[in-house]
């Protein structure tokens, strides 16, 4: 059986990736609305965690491919999402 539990870790990326993502959840961003919508969900803690393996994997995608950051508002990620839950 996998584990549901992230392996504690001291790396400084990780750390500030966190701290990032803890002070996402005010945010009027796309990420600000994900992070609240994975709140409501899951609890804190673990949507905080979910955030910053979103940024991290963003950030990785951004280094490997070399594109820019595109940022979103938090309306344009509510209509994605609605049509996303109404098409499922």
């Amino acid at each position: 059986m996998l584990s549901r539990r992230t392996k504690s870790c001291a790396h400084r990326v990780a750390t500030a990736l966190w701290l990032a993502a803890s002070c996402l959840q005010q945010s009027p961003s796309a990420v600000g609305a994900f992070c609240r919508r994975m709140k409501a969900r899951l609890g804190a803690p673990q949507a905080i965690t979910a955030t910053a393996h979103k940024w991290a994997r963003r950030i990785d995608t951004m280094l490997k491919h070399g594109t820019a950051y595109v940022k979103r508002g938090m309306d344009e990620y509510e209509h994605q999402y609605r049509d996303r839950t109404v098409k499922n």
